[in-house]
């Protein structure tokens, strides 16, 4: 009796324990977890094909010189020039010298028709009080209209030395970056020999060859993406040069960068749509959780729990990408913390409407 006794007395005390500790167990919930949120939103995306292309100037130019004579300075690669501005100078001393000729000429010229003037309206008193014949006033006027054209001759003389003159700089046509030298100071330079290299480093854009698959689902002025050096950026396209080649079937594009700036040679990707656009349900692309038995994301409901949620994803644009699955629109998505979290765990909103696929407003 006493034995069976001792073993109620135990059971009981045990029982008692595990009322006691039951709760406590239950009461060891997962901590709340910081995340931050995106939307699932609804978006006109295309599929699309990315093509190579290259960032190019829209200004090259070899410049050469429009007179001849012996270079006395030239740019330096490197240096930038502003439209205008002089890239190279020859030696214009007989350039100087021959101005001061015309100079001179005209001065001459200039002298004898005041002359010719005082001896015009001489002769047209005498011809009046018939003192001397007419003959004398023709000839006199013929003089005085032959070195008027003489002048004007001379004049025409000086603009050609001061058009010369001014040729002897040899100016840059836009704005750029010397990039090589083609010519070194004392050297003689001929009437169209190239001088320097000049590149527009500011005014750059993309050139890249598109497939003609492509073409019908283009138009000038629409957004594409790029791709410089890992980053996305959005560009313009600016031309679509309507001329295909028979044997690769591709056609040159250009591709405006708008504020972006690339070394030019810097190598692209561009991305251009093969398809029509069409109305898709989009998440940020950092909301997708990659695991073995599939992709997913989390869903946070309206009491602040994390929802499993396995998708499948489609096209994407920049930093949106097209999934299928039960979601809809305006949906909240966790986009960062979502690594670590459990189906079914309380969050708590670390920020949100400043990531990819926030609603407006």
């Amino acid at each position: 009796m006493s034995i069976n006794r001792q073993n109620a007395g135990f059971l009981g005390t045990l029982a008692l324990v595990l009322l006691v500790a039951v709760p406590a167990l239950g009461q060891e919930e997962p901590p709340a977890a910081p995340v931050h949120v995106g939307y699932a939103l609804e978006q006109d995306m295309a599929p699309f094909v990315w093509v190579p292309g290259t960032v190019v100037s829209r200004n090259v130019a070899p410049i050469a010189s429009q007179v001849a004579g012996q270079l006395t300075w030239v740019a330096e690669v490197g240096d930038r020039v502003e439209k205008g501005q002089a890239v190279a100078r020859i030696d214009d001393v007989s350039l100087h010298l021959q101005l001061r000729n015309d100079a001179a000429t005209i001065k001459r010229l200039e002298a004898q028709l005041t002359y010719l003037d005082q001896q015009l309206e001489r002769l047209e008193r005498l011809t009046e009080q018939q003192v001397v014949p007419a003959n004398d006033l023709e000839e006199a006027q013929s003089q005085h209209q032959a070195v008027e054209q003489e002048l004007v001759q001379a004049k025409v003389a000086r603009e050609r030395t001061l058009y010369e003159l001014d040729r002897t700089q040899v100016k840059a046509p836009f704005t750029g970056e010397v990039v090589r030298r083609l010519q070194q100071p004392g050297s003689y330079s001929s009437v169209g020999e190239e001088v320097v290299f000049l590149v527009d480093t500011a005014e750059v854009e993309v050139l890249a060859q598109a497939p003609l698959s492509v073409a019908p689902h283009l138009s000038e002025g629409m957004a594409v993406m790029v791709e410089v050096e890992g980053r996305e950026m959005q560009g313009k396209l600016r031309r679509i040069i309507a001329v295909g080649d028979q044997r690769s079937r591709m056609f040159e594009i250009r591709v405006a960068l708008g504020e972006e700036r690339s070394i030019v040679g810097t190598a692209v990707r561009v991305a251009l749509p093969t398809d029509q656009s069409r109305r898709v349900l989009a998440v940020p692309r950092d909301a997708l959780i990659l695991r073995s038995e599939g992709i997913f994301v989390y869903r946070v409901t309206d009491d602040g729990m994390a929802e499993k949620v396995a998708v499948k994803t489609g096209m994407g644009h920049d930093s949106l990408i097209e999934v299928l699955g039960d979601l809809g629109s305006g949906d909240t998505i966790v986009v960062r913390g979502g690594e670590r979290l459990r189906p079914g765990q309380t969050v708590t909103i670390a920020s949100s409407g400043d990531v990819a696929g926030s609603p407006a407003g």
